[in-house]
């Protein structure tokens, strides 16, 4: 009898230590499709090669952050390269390809040779090429001989800024770059609230647009399922204007000073 209930013993003791050493499941992990898109009237386009931060915790607990960026001063990329000197020619090809530095896309042979050749690249190719005895291959590495506060002194500024305003975040920060569609996806989420903000105001037409916007994100959430759709004010496009979750804070773009060299 003795050795029975000792056996009885033994056994609920280790089913005991069996069920304590039962992992729990891992918690389920979400994410969703940030879908970017502005416009004027009925026609939106989707919003390409922009950056957008995604922060855990609500607005409240991210107050220091968003309260300031409204306040924020505007640094136009037009207004930037102006103060540098930059020909009328390289502002409007970085205007033309919505781009900050000469690095987001290769430069083309007509904006050396053609009509509308830009100073800046002529000369960095003309340098290339005794350097280099090709003039095909001075046109591919055209920015190792632009000046560096053309070649990449906007984005360095641009970066400075943000890692500033970063700081003051109070939840883990990720981030997603856009697509050519305006498309970005945020997966492997802990459920729980966000805010989504591009942190630094984003260029589009003559207007900066700033989006702060709170978002919770569900168990089960599928980023291939769930969309959140941010936009502008203007944006009146029938495929869009009963899904923006979000609209953005929108002001005009400062006026340059012409004589800044």
């Amino acid at each position: 009898m003795l050795l029975k209930t000792i056996a009885i013993s033994i056994l609920l003791l280790l089913a005991m230590v069996g069920v304590s050493q039962t992992p729990s499941p891992p918690e389920a992990r979400a994410g969703f499709r940030l879908r970017v898109r502005v416009g004027q009237g009925n026609k939106a386009t989707g919003v390409p090669r922009k950056r957008f931060f995604l922060i855990r915790g609500s607005m409240e607990d991210n107050k220091a952050l968003l309260d300031n960026l409204p306040n924020q001063p505007v640094l136009s990329r037009e207004c930037y390269y102006r103060s540098k000197g930059a020909s009328e020619a390289l502002i409007a090809w970085l205007r033309e390809n919505d781009c900050e530095s000469v690095y987001c896309g290769e430069v083309a042979q007509k904006s050396i040779d053609g009509a509308d050749a830009v100073p800046e690249f002529q000369r960095a190719v003309s340098a290339g090429e005794k350097e280099f005895g090709s003039r095909e291959l001075a046109r591919k590495w055209i920015t190792v001989n632009l000046p560096n506060e053309l070649r990449s002194g906007f984005y360095k500024l641009q970066q400075q800024r943000l890692q500033a305003a970063l700081t003051q975040a109070q939840g883990k920060v990720t981030s997603v770059m856009t697509d050519r569609n305006g498309n970005g996806y945020f997966t492997d989420l802990e459920p729980g609230t966000y805010v989504i903000s591009n942190i630094l105001p984003i260029e589009s037409a003559n207007s900066s647009l700033l989006w702060t916007c709170s978002i919770t994100v569900q168990p089960g959430d599928l980023a291939t399922e769930r969309t959140f759709l941010i936009s502008n004010p203007g944006n009146k496009d029938p495929k869009d204007v009963r899904n923006i979750k979000c609209p953005s804070l929108e002001k005009p773009l400062p006026v340059c000073d012409s004589t800044a060299k």
